[in-house]
């Protein structure tokens, strides 16, 4: 079998005939009509590109026209809404509800317990010896102190020695309330004069001197002391209280001023005195503020 001029022409017919991969019988590729189908393709394919952007920005606008005709198609209905609200007078304010004002007021100063301690005339609630010195025993700090004998009366005199009774009968003394403690040996007589005005009180211990002390109380397993003996004193007032100790041995034996325990149980007893007279005026002032 020879090849070149003997080979079989192309039949469309016959399915073993072949073509030409360029079109042309003698192998040399047509450029000009390659060139000519290539730039007909570039052209319709522009076109497609130029028709799709153009159907693509109407259906934005469309779709734009569609939105706005939606909000604003209704002038009415739009409008109506504005009618029907309530007037600026008839929306609740929000700071009115979240800091509601309420009405000032003004609440009383507290009652002043001095003021119920200063006179017989406000200073009205019972009083004794054994509301002024409760209980068996006394605790102050870590000294515990056994209660004695008590005693309370209106002669203020028979209570009191040296010039203690001329400067008690002299400012108007009312009553004299007493008790005794002991601890170790030590006894402490505590007394407690009523005037009818806190300033009667204040004279009464500024007249007061060294020889004006109070009378010791004993009896109920207490000696007697501080009768010979000399021992230590105090004097004081709160209000119209005037309130007084005398402290000494249960032995009869002098006190000096190294007797450190002999001091400290009259400041004691003198402190328990004193938060006494001033529970009192707190517990009268309270009361009065219930009422």
């Amino acid at each position: 079998m020879s090849y070149g001029q003997g080979e079989p022409q192309w039949d469309p017919w016959k399915p073993s005939s072949q073509q030409s991969p360029w079109g042309s019988q003698s192998g040399t590729p047509d450029w000009a009509a390659l060139a000519e189908a290539s730039e007909a393709r570039n052209r319709r394919r522009r076109l497609l590109l130029i028709l799709g952007g153009a159907l693509a920005t109407v259906a934005v606008g469309t779709a734009v026209a569609v939105a706005v005709v939606s909000a604003n198609g209704d002038a009415q209905a739009s409008n109506k809404p504005t009618r029907d609200l309530p007037g600026t007078a008839d929306i609740p304010s929000q700071s009115a509800d979240a800091d509601p004002s309420f009405a000032p007021t003004s609440a009383p100063p507290p009652l002043d317990p001095m003021d119920f301690i200063s006179s017989a005339a406000k200073d009205t609630a019972p009083i004794s010896a054994n509301t002024l010195f409760p209980g068996t025993q006394l605790t102050m700090d870590t000294n515990v102190y056994k209660k004695g004998p008590t005693a309370s009366t209106t002669k203020c005199a028979s209570a009191v020695r040296g010039t203690l009774p001329a400067v008690l009968t002299k400012n108007g003394c009312t009553r004299v309330m007493r008790a005794t403690y002991t601890k170790d040996g030590v006894a402490v007589t505590v007394g407690v004069a009523l005037f009818d005005t806190a300033a009667q009180a204040t004279k009464a211990k500024q007249q007061a001197d060294g020889k004006s002390i109070l009378a010791s109380l004993t009896g109920q397993g207490v000696p007697t002391f501080c009768r010979t003996a000399i021992c230590r004193s105090t004097t004081n007032s709160y209000g119209r209280y005037a309130y007084f100790t005398l402290a000494g041995f249960t032995d009869g034996k002098d006190v000096t001023v190294k007797d450190a325990k002999v001091f400290a149980a009259g400041d004691d007893l003198a402190e328990f005195a004193f938060r006494q007279i001033r529970r009192r005026g707190e517990a009268q002032a309270s009361a009065a503020s219930n009422r």
